[in-house]
């Protein structure tokens, strides 16, 4: 499993926030799911994300994604509108099982407000990793 990174924020749905908590509020951000969910989906083979435009809410399902042994919902952890969406995991889902924190990402959203979240240190204390 690759290593956490440290400057990320997580949700407790196991989503991921390139930012700190404090630096999140105001700016484009970038979401994804952490290894520990991409591990415990096990082979991901689809997923479905929010569209450009879209306005997503903080603790909220905004996608799916599907792998060979079940389906999981997506949820955001911050409040905004979707800026980006990685086309490059439509093309390859695979990306969330080998590389979840940097070209697995799912999309980008400018953040208005910031959902309930954990700095990674809280992240593994509470996933025992």
């Amino acid at each position: 499993m690759p290593p956490l990174p440290q400057d990320f924020t997580y949700s407790k749905e196991h989503e991921w926030v390139n930012a700190k908590a404090d630096a999140i509020v105001g700016n484009t951000v970038r979401i994804g799911i952490t290894a520990v969910a991409a591990d415990a989906l096990g082979e991901v083979v689809f997923v479905d994300l929010p569209a450009v435009g879209d306005t997503v809410t903080a603790g909220e399902t905004c996608g799916e994604v599907e792998s060979t042994k079940s389906v999981s919902d997506l949820y955001c952890p911050v409040t905004g509108t979707v800026t980006a969406v990685n086309d490059n995991v439509d093309d390859n889902p695979g990306l969330l099982n080998s590389d979840p924190y940097g070209e697995g990402w799912l999309f980008e959203v400018d953040a208005t407000e910031l959902g309930e979240v954990m700095d990674a240190a809280g992240y593994a204390e509470a996933n025992h990793i």
